[in-house]
């Protein structure tokens, strides 16, 4: 039967609770207050679909105050909070919460139950979550409230949620009498402009974001299409042989059969293979398997299980009907015996067949027999647990069988069941423009895995510039995952798009690829520490008012900032811009290599990119770990790892794991250790004197606070220090033993991460244990000059204006220096946006 192991109650420890009357009040931390109030003080301990923890390991401290003579107002005091309540159901007049440490707005520093806030966003307001689905959605959506304001307090409702009872089911909560007012389940975050302190209480309550299987984080291709099994596999041999790396294969719903008896209903619900056009579906999956690809399947469960199935029978019997009958069994996510037998009988004979994971695909409805019980969350809750479970030794691609569901955001407390499912979006700029916010928006309560679909799914119009956009954004999203309609005309291969668009996306495809050791990393930080992989600048700046204006913006991992385009190129000048905020510290384009100074408070630049170029910067002294082959598979670790230095002083990590079901601790058990993920720390430090610069990295296993032991393991370390062109001495100290580096010349180097990003000097530190440590010391090293007039020719000699404006612009970069070529540019008759690209590119700094 359906269970989930950990369904234990959820109780707050005991001395946190202060009960008054009709009310309760949990003190879970100094910033975090659990508000209840119920007509018969029917107060609720277990977990909800919301919250699954109260006890955080420690009472903060806190003072109580009672008025006494039978009153029952009461004021709880903490270092940060201070709450009033006055006795009798909860409103305006009687509970507020003031913060009185920490407050950020002069204006609004108390919250008053039922009040309403200003929303003027970047300036006042609450930060917003995210939206169910952009289905059909041709621009911004509306966004639902989220745990993070301006104002510093914000209120996570969880009055309606149904329970979660000890094996993991669901029940109602507590009745409330006819004609009394609702029972109310509120918790205040007042924890100001500490966003990732409120984050991280977020996290404890609600649950981690769980670690998503490696595989997850290469391209996905996808498409609502009547594939033919040969026609699939031979277009994966196609992308393949153009170099084209991809690690899931989605198969969109014409799998099973769609063509059913109108009596029945219609095709969209479906468990049953489709043999006209996968005659032998068992030799296809081991196919895709074979050439190292996951496999979902989607799926549209909510017409339950009929008669045209093959596993009707079955079905039928598990529950009680007779199988003769052909009647329609219902589908019922609240009933266990539906539910048990659904996923027994439907659902692991396919995955023991190859199904690596489920597209679960709700369109019906949000009503249940059980009140509050959303289905959709439902579904993503019984097939999150239940695909976690032992499966038969052999099937699927061998990937862990980490816990994985593919489905749409059913409201708060869904971030516990990744990936989401984003919906079925219009092709134009508008829904281009719209998904960097979205995404970043949606870190702010926890849901850090969305997947889009990549270039848009219908409708719209064709645009090969939007396309190739799309597929830049969406190599740096959580999930990248290409999709189309089944319209002829929509396809995303390429190949199609011309010889230039499709240089353009293969170059990035790969480069994710190249990426997924970051990505992963990154990936480490959002189960653990609640970063989500993709997030908003004020997240990590959340007292600085350039963060907030900047919407579409965001971190990626811990080092990448990613500012991008999401507007159409000028028509002649062939660039499009952006405008960015740079935190403080300087920041390396990834790409060109150019250094831009964000200061000592940050600032705001104009970027300048063509079709190939998309802004994005890393942060100096940062190290990036990459992989250099990205047509091996990106299931497991590489065996040969590229560390890209971007010279400067800062740390880094890089955390791997064995691919187990469920790495934790190194721990002790019955002899043997438990999977155990390996955390490696660089520390960088850079010094320059007259312009000749020292660079000292070191790695160390991950010995800071929270962090997990490495368990190591050796392999080939190429070392790449951006902008570098040579350099006096190298040497590495390793294994008790010093020895010289060399230089892996220019011609040598014809991996991805060498061809694509930013010119580097690559050092072969030879094979290296990460568990042993290393240190790596660079004498002497030397900047690349930069060919600024050489760039600034390559950006006229695209535009197609006028020859003479042309000239009078070249002349000027060629002729002038600093504040001159920018007045001399200024009078000049060319485009602005080709003017700003012009400035960018002669006054970017050299990367040291």
């Amino acid at each position: 039967m359906f269970a989930m192991s950990d369904g234990r109650p959820a109780p707050a420890r005991p001395d946190a609770v202060v009960t008054v009357g009709q009310a309760r009040f949990t003190v879970l931390t100094s910033r975090l207050i659990r508000m209840e109030w119920h007509p018969q003080a029917t107060f609720v301990d277990e977990r909800t679909q919301r919250v699954v923890a109260r006890d955080f390991g420690a009472t903060p401290e806190f003072t109580v105050t009672r008025e006494g003579n039978g009153s029952d107002a009461v004021t709880i005091r903490t270092e940060h909070l201070l709450l009033r309540y006055a006795g009798g159901e909860f409103s305006a007049s009687t509970l507020q919460v003031t913060l009185i440490k920490g407050a950020s707005d002069d204006h609004y520093a108390s919250w008053s139950h039922g009040t309403t806030y200003p929303q003027d966003l970047p300036f006042r307001g609450n930060l917003r979550g995210t939206a169910r689905t952009l289905d059909e959605v041709d621009g911004a959506t509306e966004l639902e409230p989220g745990i993070l304001a301006t104002f510093g307090f914000a209120v996570l409702e969880d009055s309606g949620t149904v329970l979660l009872t000890a094996d993991g089911w669901v029940g109602a909560r507590p009745a409330v009498p006819a004609g009394s007012a609702p029972a109310e389940d509120l918790y205040l975050f007042g924890h100001g402009r500490d966003f990732r302190g409120a984050l991280r209480d977020y996290h404890l309550l609600t649950g981690a974001q769980p670690l998503v299987p490696r595989y997850v984080l290469g391209n996905w291709w996808s498409r609502y299409k009547a594939y033919h099994q040969e026609e699939y596999l031979e277009l994966m041999d196609t992308f393949e042989g153009k170099g084209i790396p991809l690690s899931v294969a989605v198969i969109d719903m014409d799998w099973h059969l769609v063509d059913i008896d109108p009596e029945i209903g219609t095709g969209w619900t479906g468990y049953t293979w489709n043999r006209d056009l996968f005659p032998d579906h068992r030799a296809f999956l081991a196919e895709l398997h074979r050439r190292g690809l996951a496999v979902t399947l989607n799926v549209h469960p909510a017409d339950g299980i009929r008669r045209h199935e093959e596993r009707y029978p079955q079905m039928a019997r598990a529950v009680g009907v007779d199988p003769e009958s052909g009647d329609q069994i219902p589908f019922d996510v609240t009933s266990r015996e539906f539910v048990d037998a659904y996923l027994r009988e439907i659902h692991h004979p396919l995955e023991a067949e190859g199904v690596d994971f489920w597209w679960l695909d709700w369109q019906s409805g949000g009503v249940t027999s059980i009140p509050g019980l959303d289905p959709l969350w439902m579904l993503n809750h019984i097939h999150y647990l239940d695909s976690g479970r032992e499966r038969r030794a052999g099937s699927g691609s061998g990937a862990a069988r980490r816990p994985l569901t593919f489905s749409r955001y059913a409201g708060i407390g869904s971030h516990r069941y990744p990936i989401g499912f984003s919906g079925d979006t219009i092709i134009t700029w508008e829904s281009l423009d719209f998904q960097p916010e979205f995404t970043a928006t949606a870190a702010n309560v926890g849901y850090g895995w969305w997947s889009h679909d990549v270039g848009g799914h219908m409708f719209g119009g064709r645009d090969v510039q939007m396309a190739v956009r799309w597929f830049q954004l969406g190599v740096f999203s959580p999930i990248n995952r290409l999709h189309s309609s089944v319209s002829p005309f929509t396809g995303k291969e390429p190949w199609t798009f011309g010889p230039r668009a499709e240089s353009a996306m293969t170059d990035i495809l790969r480069l994710r690829h190249a990426l997924v050791p970051a990505l992963y990393t990154a990936a480490w930080a959002a189960h653990r520490e609640g970063v989500s992989v993709i997030r908003p600048m004020y997240h990590d700046h959340p007292r600085t008012p350039g963060a907030f204006s900047v919407p579409n913006q965001a971190m990626v991992g811990e080092h990448l900032l990613l500012a991008p385009i999401t507007t159409p190129e000028h028509p002649t000048a062939h660039i499009a811009s952006v405008t960015a905020w740079l935190p403080p510290g300087d920041w390396v384009d990834v790409f060109t290599g150019h250094r831009h100074r964000g200061g000592a408070q940050g600032r705001h630049v104009v970027l300048h990119r063509g079709l190939e170029g998309y802004p994005v910067l890393a942060r100096a002294g940062s190290v990036l770990p990459l992989q250099p082959d990205v047509m091996a598979p990106v299931a497991e670790r590489p065996e040969t790892l590229v560390l890209r230095a971007v010279p400067g002083t800062a740390t880094s990590r890089l955390v791997e794991d064995d691919g187990g079901a469920a790495p934790s601790r190194l721990v002790e058990d019955d002899g043997g250790a438990a999977p155990s993920p390996e955390v490696t720390v660089f520390s960088q430090t850079f010094t320059t004197r007259d312009g000749v610069g020292d660079l000292v990295l070191s790695c160390a296993p991950g010995q800071g606070e929270g962090e997990l032991p490495s368990a190591g393991g050796r392999r080939r370390i190429l070392l790449d220090v951006v902008g570098a062109v040579s350099l006096d001495g190298a040497r590495v100290h390793a294994g008790g033993q010093v020895r010289q580096i060399a230089v892996v010349p220019s011609a040598d180097q014809e991996d991805e991460v060498a061809r694509q990003l930013a010119p580097a000097l690559r050092l072969d530190l030879g094979e290296i244990d990460l568990a042993a440590g290393f240190e790596v010391r660079l004498s002497g090293l030397r900047a690349r000059e930069r060919d600024a007039v050489g760039e600034a020719f390559d950006v006229l000699h695209h535009a197609e204006i006028a020859f003479t404006a042309k000239e009078e612009a070249w002349a000027a970069v060629r002729e002038r220096t600093g504040l001159e070529v920018v007045q001399e540019l200024a009078r000049v008759d060319v485009p602005e946006v080709l003017r700003g690209a012009l400035v960018e590119r002669v006054a970017a700094l050299p990367a040291w």
